[in-house]
Formats: structure tokens, sequence, C-alpha cells
């Protein structure tokens, strides 16, 4: 099987594929401060509530890919191959790995790798133009050309974020659970600042692609716009241009990214 591992800011999401098909999942809490010993320790924990794995931490899994946005988790992830994974293959994601995915901007260091690890699987699912808008601690937009280029994007607070700094920075405002109200007017407090991050952001993602998708295609309903991330789901019922909403797309794109490199290794 094969393990594949997207680290983002807040969060990290591992995703166990056999064959194409992902058979399990978690989430996780990303902690810049642990090792690799205890992020050995955590997938131990992990892997061990799959029956169709060992007992011993390798027990089961064939190959591993990794894209990181925290540099000093992708270090200890690094570590932890080397040290507890012995000879099974690992991918990654840095500069020098081959995505097939051409990146047309100014700096291609400066993208995320989860960034292009979606475009590569957005291209393989549903083929450009498209558009992948990402919920997670930011909220990414990113193009893909007709001709499965990665031509850039847009990065704006993500919804987490927003909640947050209404509460620390508006005095008689506090952090609230992120869900639908009742209506867009809402009758408290609570129910106001809800309409303010569903709706707001809703309104957001519409105006946003639609922008990007009269610069990316002539005919911009012949764009994909597609959703991912652990917040998607709040705004999808109230986003007007959202075609596609693919869960485990960075997984995806990891499954495909390390298929398209073992063979290097």
């Amino acid at each position: 099987m094969l393990l594949t591992i997207d680290v983002g800011n807040t969060h990290t999401v591992l995703g166990l594929f056999d064959g194409e098909d992902i058979v399990e999942h978690w989430r996780i809490s990303t902690d810049a401060r642990r090792t690799a010993d205890e992020l050995a320790v955590l997938l131990n924990g992990l892997m061990g509530m799959h029956p169709l794995l060992g007992d011993e931490l390798g027990d089961g899994i064939d190959g591993i890919a990794v894209c990181a946005t925290v540099p000093s988790v992708l270090h200890e992830l690094r570590e932890v191959t080397r040290r507890h994974y012995g000879d099974v293959p690992a991918v990654l994601v840095e500069p020098g790995v081959k995505t097939g995915v051409p990146i047309l901007f100014d700096n291609p260091k400066e993208v995320g790798a989860d960034r292009i690890i979606n475009a590569v699987a957005a291209n393989e699912l549903y083929g450009g133009p498209a558009i992948v808008v990402d919920f997670g601690t930011a909220t990414t937009f990113d193009a893909i050309s007709a001709r499965g280029e990665y031509v850039g994007g847009v990065i704006a607070p993500g919804i987490e974020i927003s909640v947050e700094a209404l509460g620390v920075r508006a005095a008689q405002l506090r952090k609230i659970e992120v869900a639908r109200p009742r209506s867009v007017i809402g009758k408290n407090t609570v129910e106001a600042m809800q309409a303010g991050i569903i709706y707001g952001f809703a309104g957001q993602v519409d105006g946003v692609t639609r922008r990007m998708a009269r610069e990316l295609a002539d005919d911009p309903d012949d764009v994909t716009v597609i959703a991912t991330g652990g917040l998607a789901p709040m705004v999808l019922g109230e986003s007007s241009v959202i075609d596609e909403h693919e869960p485990w797309l960075t997984l995806i794109g990891l499954r495909l990214v390390y298929e398209r490199n073992v063979s290097r290794l």
C-alpha cells in the first residue's frame, strides 16, 4: 500500500492507497516541534488501526509520498522514512521531483508543494483549464491552463484565520463555531458572524474564480472549478461556481507524483 502525507500549516492529512483507491485516511494537527521519533510513534499508532497492515511500523507499506508546507516537518519526515521505513521507496515533493506540470511562475520555488500537487491531480482528473480552490489555513486559488500548465493563483486569508482575527481584534466579539446560520440576516451576534464568514467566503470564491476564469480561457464556462480542503463543505452549498468537490485531491496528486517518480529511485 502507498502512504501519502500532506503536511499543511494547521493540519496534516494522511491517506492509505490500495492501488488507485483510498482505503483509509486520518487528520491530525501539524506540530512543527515534533521530532522524527515522535512522528514515528504517531504513525505507528495510526497504522496499527488498519486491519490490512502489520504490527510493526512499515509492515504493509510499499511506498511513501510526502508534501509539506512546513520545512521543519518535512525535515523530520525525511528522517522518519530513512530510519523507520528502511527500504520502502519514498518521494518527498521538492525541487527536482517530476510532477508532469510545467510551472509558469516568476519563481517556481515560491509555489507551495501542495498547490503543485493539487494542480497535478486536477489536470489528471478533470483536465484544463481548471481552477482549484483549497480551503485550508489560507484559501488558495490555483489556475491550470488548457495545456496542463500551472499558471499562477491567488492567496487569501482562510476561514479559520478570519474567525480568530475577529475574536482577537474586536472587543465585543469572540471565536465562534463555523456553521451555517438560519438566515443571511443574523438574529444574534453569533449568527451575524457566521453569516459573514459563510456567505462572505462564498462571495469571495465566486468573485475571484469568475475573474480568474476570464483570464484563463476565451470562454469562462470551459473552466472547471474544483474545491478541496477541510473547510470546503462549509461553502459548497452557497457558491454558484464550484463544479467539483474532491476532498482527497492532494492525496491523489501525491499518488500520481509517486507513480511518476518511483521508477527513478
